[in-house]
């Protein structure tokens, strides 16, 4: 059976805001330290502490904004025990992840440098759970007022003169939970209240985000853009999937089967019923769509690996990730409307991570493989492609088969990604392709795919699931015929040949 489509290389449907392939990175297990900073008098190479593989590869990937320094940790951090000379900051233990001790050597100027190394936009989390409005007001003041005060006289003592440019600044995290544990009403008072003190300072205009709702708590939508909607420019969502659904065992990240692989791919696509039922919950409240919906916390989240520490959130990343990454890549593209950014939790060494390290050694994992196959797809125009996905079926149970989207870029590029789901068999797709000329195009293309469903790198074989150049599709009477292989997701770029 051949799956039919429709791609209208002519009707765009608005642009990809490249920061939906956002990251974040919180003070969790080996995320920071060692996945990112390895300080300067480190064996392991580095520019200014910050490991220099790791940099790179994140750089390839075009890392367009990095949300720090949580999560959970946020609303425990005060941002003055991570400034001035390291050997004589605070220590704290991190009551969240693991009860570690935490030196408070990576701090507001070390992310900011983490930043400019990888030419990407800061986004900072400010303390509401347990921090105060002068904390985050005079926080916000440290990072961009250029004129004299007090905090851009303590910045300049501590060797940075110049202030910082910072346009994404949220106001708390997980309130309803680890930030406090607050009612909605409760949360909206306080975040009208301290959103106030996060000031624009000379010519840095903050964008203020406010922490919204856990998975399905519509009402805690409906509060906050009832209560709060004038005094955001947006509002956060998380969703992790889980494959058991089950907080005290989420499933395992391999060695598992096929049904494990087909509920871990369904409940990824409940994000597109979470988007548009937050969605039109926004569109009442601010029907002319200035309020972006920010999903700065998504991603699989897996029991750890066995022997690691559980306050680490260490696993293993295979294929079944990287389709979980492409379809939900898919669904934000589709709701760009309103999804201005979304950051995959987390970057290096944690839950759905892209990089993975031990000591010295960095292995790329099946998820980043995709970030760096989509990258084409940053702030690229959303063409209108509609396609029959078929039918992946699984006992009573089914999803689509395949789904596919694309986009065209600023040098006129198109790009088409597909996900084909199933995992034991091809899918044949046949798109017709109206609104270009097909004379003069060059066809390419990549795709991932796995030998087996829990497929993955480690660091004796770094390479067992990696992008291969693709070819197995054809052109003929406007149409574009593709065999995509099972368990792959895949690109293909349509472009004018020179």
């Amino acid at each position: 059976m051949t799956l039919q489509g429709v791609l209208n290389a002519d009707l765009g449907q608005g642009s990809i805001n490249r920061n939906i392939y956002g990251h974040f990175s919180e003070h969790l297990g080996r995320c920071i330290y060692e996945g990112i900073w390895v300080g300067e008098d480190s064996p392991i190479p580095n520019t200014n502490g910050i490991r220099n593989d790791v940099l790179e590869a994140l750089k390839q990937i075009k890392i367009p904004v990095l949300r720090w320094p949580g999560g959970c940790f946020a609303d425990e951090y005060h941002w003055k025990d991570g400034i001035g000379p390291r050997e004589a900051r605070k220590e704290m233990i991190n009551t969240h992840w693991g009860g570690v001790v935490e030196n408070n050597h990576f701090g507001t100027h070390e992310f900011m440098e983490l930043c400019a190394q990888l030419e990407c936009e800061p986004y900072i989390n400010g303390n509401v759970g347990s921090g105060t409005v002068q904390e985050m007001s005079e926080w916000v003041e440290y990072l961009t007022f250029g004129g004299k005060s007090p905090m851009s006289d303590l910045r300049g003592q501590n060797g940075h003169e110049e202030p910082w440019k910072v346009t994404y600044f949220g106001v708390g995290n997980e309130n309803w939970g680890c930030g406090g544990n607050m009612r909605p009403e409760y949360y909206a008072d306080l975040y009208r209240r301290f959103q106030t003190y996060v000031r624009n300072y000379d010519d840095n205009k903050i964008h203020r985000i406010a922490c919204g709702p856990n998975s399905d708590d519509y009402n805690w939508t409906e509060v906050l853009m009832r209560e709060a909607g004038r005094f955001m420019d947006s509002i956060t969502l998380h969703y992790y999937t889980l494959p058991t659904g089950d907080w005290t065992d989420k499933g395992e990240a391999t060695g598992f089967d096929e049904a494990a692989w087909f509920t871990t791919l369904k409940k990824a696509m409940y994000m597109d019923e979470l988007i548009t039922r937050h969605s039109t919950i926004m569109d009442k409240y601010d029907p002319e769509g200035r309020v972006g919906l920010i999903v700065d916390e998504w991603g699989t989240w897996y029991n750890v690996e066995p022997g690691t520490n559980p306050g680490f959130l260490y696993q293993q990343n295979t294929i079944r990730d990287a389709l979980v990454a492409g379809l939900t890549f898919h669904i934000f593209h589709k709701h760009s409307g309103r999804v201005r950014m979304a950051n995959i939790a987390q970057t290096v060494n944690v839950l759905q991570a892209v990089i993975l390290t031990e000591g010295e050694k960095m292995i790329l994992t099946p998820t980043y493989h995709v970030f760096d196959m989509y990258k084409v797809h940053q702030d690229a125009e959303l063409l209108e492609l509609s396609l029959d996905g078929g039918s992946y079926k699984l006992g009573d149970e089914e999803i689509p088969a395949v789904t596919a989207t694309a986009s065209r870029d600023a040098q006129g590029a198109i790009h088409i990604s597909f996900c084909n789901l199933q995992a034991d068999s091809a899918s044949q797709v046949k798109l017709d392709l109206r609104g270009l000329a097909l004379g003069d195009l060059s066809i390419t293309g990549s795709t991932l795919a796995g030998d087996k469903i829990d497929a993955h790198n480690t660091f004796e074989q770094p390479e067992a699931v990696a992008p291969k150049a693709f070819n197995d599709f054809s052109l003929e009477n406007g149409a574009l015929s593709v065999t995509l292989p099972a368990m792959s997701v895949t690109t293909l770029e349509l472009a004018v040949k020179a």
